[in-house]
């Protein structure tokens, strides 16, 4: 799947469909050797994708720095689920 933020956008509305628990957004960030898992709750989609959108780009890459860009993301029932979908 392309990396964009309405991709982006699909993966938390299909999991909120699916009534999934989580999404995971994985991020790599300049001068940070190993990229960081951000891991949300499905209570947070709706507010956490509205950050998002405003927050980064079309590209996912973030809008005030260019350093950091989203560079995966998937949902799940468990952490093991985005571990294993994330984390490589």
């Amino acid at each position: 799947m392309e990396l964009t933020i309405n991709n982006l956008e699909k993966c938390f509305y299909e999991a909120s469909q699916q009534d999934k628990k989580y999404v995971g957004v994985k991020i790599q960030m300049q001068g940070f050797p190993k990229p960081e898992i951000i891991i949300n709750e499905n209570e947070n989609f709706d507010s956490k994708f509205a950050y998002y959108k405003k927050a980064y780009n079309d590209d996912l890459t973030l809008k005030t720095f260019n350093g950091i860009k989203i560079t995966g993301f998937t949902s799940g029932d468990s952490f093991e689920e985005i571990e294993k979908d994330l984390v490589k």
